[in-house]
């Protein structure tokens, strides 16, 4: 992969920026919605809808960790970003008929579970964990769930507002593997004792119990919509292939984890590893929401209303 100029992409990040009322949620095309597709469809945009929200507070945490002002300065614009991502969502929704007045999807429980792990870990984290992280999960958003929305929807104002996403996507991925390949920088041994201090931290293995699960919930309810399980072992071998182009991007031990392990997720097969993660996933499902802290003030920023 070629070195990424941060410079020139803050300067193309700055001047690509949309709004929400760029676009005319009141078009015709909503009635193409199927009553078949809809209440499969009403779950989907609210799953997306909660990631895109994951990643923003991913990259709010990632910023304040930036090696240098002008990836700070972007990993700002990308917090943004998943933010109007998901923003574009909620008037998907709003436009489709399945919200109603102000009101906000409930996150399934592992997506609250991440969620109240950002909110309390994630500014403490390293730079390398959140950084190899948040590619493979924009990989898997960009190369699958997308790419699926689109092939199922014919509503041409959502094409029209995920052209504007899937841009903004490929800036996210361009940079993230960027990243990824920094952090290969220096010796083998030297990054794999880092990374192995950062995996004695107490905080990244509860964060481990909570994504873990997260993300087997998310792979069998996508597949139960329909989705090809090709397209996400598609979008893992993506994250590889292009993760793992350069001597400097294998020799990042985080890569290689994250690399093992989404292969893992896609492998319904693996019963080694699947076994015990589904047995976390239905052991969250008998937690009480009362004992769940609130929901962070920073999810209060979401809203389908197209706001300049």
């Amino acid at each position: 992969m070629a070195t990424i100029n941060l410079e020139n992409m803050l300067a193309k990040i700055k001047s690509s920026q949309w709004a929400l009322a760029d676009i005319d949620w009141d078009a015709p095309g909503a009635e193409l919605i199927t009553p078949e597709q809809w209440p499969k469809l009403k779950e989907f945009m609210a799953d997306l809808m909660w990631i895109e929200h994951v990643g923003a507070r991913g990259f709010a945490a990632m910023a304040k960790k930036a090696p240098n002002d002008t990836l700070k300065e972007i990993y700002v614009y990308f917090h943004a970003e998943e933010q109007r991502h998901a923003n574009a969502e909620m008037a998907l929704m709003k436009r489709w008929g399945m919200l109603d007045g102000d009101e906000i999807p409930e996150p399934n429980i592992n997506l609250r579970l991440v969620i109240e792990w950002l909110d309390r870990y994630s500014d403490d984290m390293p730079l390398e964990a959140l950084g190899s992280v948040i590619p493979m999960l924009e990989i898997a958003l960009d190369g699958a769930l997308c790419k699926f929305l689109l092939d199922t929807v014919a509503d041409p104002v959502c094409h029209q507002a995920f052209a504007h996403i899937n841009d903004d996507e490929s800036r996210h991925l361009g940079v993230g593997f960027h990243v990824l390949e920094m952090q290969g920088h220096g010796k083998l041994y030297q990054n794999t004792l880092k990374m192995v201090a950062t995996w004695a931290d107490p905080r990244l293995i509860l964060g481990v119990l909570a994504y873990v699960p997260l993300l087997n919930r998310m792979r069998d309810n996508i597949v139960n919509l329909g989705l090809k399980e090709e397209s996400l072992y598609a979008a893992m071998n993506k994250f590889r292939k292009i993760g793992g182009r350069t001597e400097q991007g294998r020799r990042n031990p985080w890569y290689q984890v994250i690399s093992r392990h989404g292969g893992w997720v896609t492998n319904r097969q693996n019963r080694l590893y699947h076994i015990p993660v589904d047995a976390l996933v239905r052991a969250t499902d008998f937690i009480p929401k009362r004992v769940m802290p609130p929901i962070p003030s920073w999810v209060k920023e979401l809203t389908w209303k197209p706001a300049a």
